[in-house]
């Protein structure tokens, strides 16, 4: 019986496919299922056919590689995933953690490191190597360290960053003016706050907002 970890790649740039095409099929007991352009193909090939791990680019051409991550972890939950990715931006690393990825690689990750994570996540592992655990640790500890928000100061708080003003969101929420500004008044407060440009600043900075 194959009992090789199959490995299916998500990437639109065709160098890192065929780098890391070539790495795989020189890594002891992991073979290359196959590779996808988009998040679209990603999931047409999920629909009949199976690969133990997915190596997934975060910027992908139609959908970002969070919301790929979150579908396939809800279509397919035995799939493990790793994101490959230049960012170092914790809210990133967080995001796609959240939604389901085991792992999160550098694209510089050299084929030792890569085949670390991949033995790593099968064993039910979460992988991340010291540089993005740091990253991810602060920004989990940034996270923690934020006020609760109510239901509704995330709802006004996301309509904010559209850029409504107090009228348009009590006229979109069924809410008078004022209570829309009381609301905003908390936000300043919670999160320390003096303008509406350092509120959507702090929002999209600690992810309050879907942003990713």
């Amino acid at each position: 019986m194959d009992n090789k970890i199959s490995v299916f790649i998500v990437d639109d740039h065709p160098l890192i496919v065929e780098g890391l095409s070539n790495a795989i099929q020189n890594m002891h007991n992991i073979t290359l299922a196959g590779y996808a352009k988009t998040a679209a193909e990603c999931l047409q090939y999920f629909i009949n056919h199976h690969a133990d791990l997915i190596l997934m680019d975060i910027n992908l051409p139609d959908i970002k590689g969070t919301e790929l991550c979150k579908l396939i972890k809800a279509k397919k939950p035995a799939v493990n995933i790793i994101a490959l990715s230049n960012i170092t931006d914790g809210n990133y690393i967080n995001a796609i953690i959240e939604n389901g990825a085991s792992g999160y690689l550098l694209k510089n990750s050299d084929k030792t490191e890569i085949e670390a994570a991949i033995n790593e996540v099968i064993k039910g592992n979460l992988y991340l190597n010291s540089e993005v655990n740091s990253i991810y640790q602060a920004a989990k500890q940034r996270q923690n360290s934020l006020p609760t928000l109510t239901k509704r100061e995330k709802q006004i708080l996301q309509l904010i960053t559209t850029g409504l003003t107090n009228s348009q969101i009590a006229e979109q929420l069924f809410i008078s003016i004022d209570t829309v500004d009381t609301h905003r008044k908390n936000l300043h407060t919670k999160l320390h706050v003096k303008n509406t440009a350092q509120l959507i600043s702090t929002a999209i900075e600690n992810q309050l907002i879907s942003e990713f």
